[in-house]
């Protein structure tokens, strides 16, 4: 049954961390691209330790059929070593949230059979329907799956948000920290620039702009809501902020 999981209680002291973690790369085609030549594209995770509780969004890239591999060509950093450099392990992750189930983003899902696994319950339906991604990584001894239909605060200040786009059960993170809050985007754009671009033509339709003008992704109207200071990105090491920001001077 689809449910929205109520927060966990913190076990121990307060505490505050993001780190990105780089879990390798892939070869995305010309042809897929749009491009005159291939792309290189980074797969990054993200693990958020707040009030003594460590959830990780995305997993990294599992292992595939050898046509999507040849396709691809991923180069993978384990899930594994990319948590022990930021002085975790499997065993500390309190749950799993992916932006969506794609095998760029679940693929380390089965090291963790029996943590909880927060998906939109469109994705999990796609997954399961086959020629979404890779029904090993779906579907593995221990996988514990919780479904929800929208958002869920998961903790104290984080929410799942639905971004729908890339999939129809694509979902972000919401930090919400003193400095202001953090978006995980997951694949909601591809680039920081691509965001930037939407969130420009969100601004243009505000202010009465004359049409034509472009479209842009309806959700952005709620997580505008959430006033980010940054947004970060599951295939690009750039991440955008708001045009109005104050920068640290020292250095310069």
């Amino acid at each position: 049954m689809a449910h929205s999981p109520t927060p966990l209680t913190p076990r121990t002291p307060p505490t505050d961390q993001l780190h990105r973690l780089d879990l390798g790369y892939f070869v995305r085609p010309a042809a897929e691209a749009g491009e005159p030549q291939p792309r290189v594209e980074a797969v990054l995770g993200y693990v958020l330790r707040r009030d003594g509780r460590t959830v990780l969004f995305d997993t990294g890239i599992g292992e595939a059929d050898p046509e999507t591999e040849a396709h691809y060509r991923p180069r993978r950093h384990p899930l594994r070593g990319a948590l022990a450099a930021v002085g975790l392990g499997l065993d500390d992750v309190d749950l799993v949230v992916n932006c969506h189930l794609h095998f760029d983003h679940c693929g380390g899902n089965p090291l963790l059979p029996g943590t909880p696994i927060l998906v939109q319950r469109a994705e999990l339906a796609a997954a399961r329907g086959g020629g979404h991604t890779v029904d090993a990584l779906v579907d593995f001894t221990g996988a514990a799956y919780r479904e929800l239909d929208g958002e869920a605060e998961i903790l104290p200040g984080v929410w799942i948000i639905p971004t729908p786009g890339h999939t129809d059960g694509h979902q972000s993170l919401v930090v919400r920290r003193s400095d202001g809050s953090i978006v995980l985007a997951g694949q909601a754009h591809d680039f920081a620039s691509q965001f930037a671009a939407d969130v420009l033509a969100r601004q243009a339709a505000s202010d009465g702009a004359e049409p034509p003008l472009p479209d842009y992704r309806p959700w952005l109207d709620r997580l505008a809501e959430f006033d980010p200071r940054r947004v970060l990105f599951a295939h690009d090491n750039s991440a955008w902020e708001p045009a109005s920001l104050e920068v640290p001077s020292a250095g310069w």
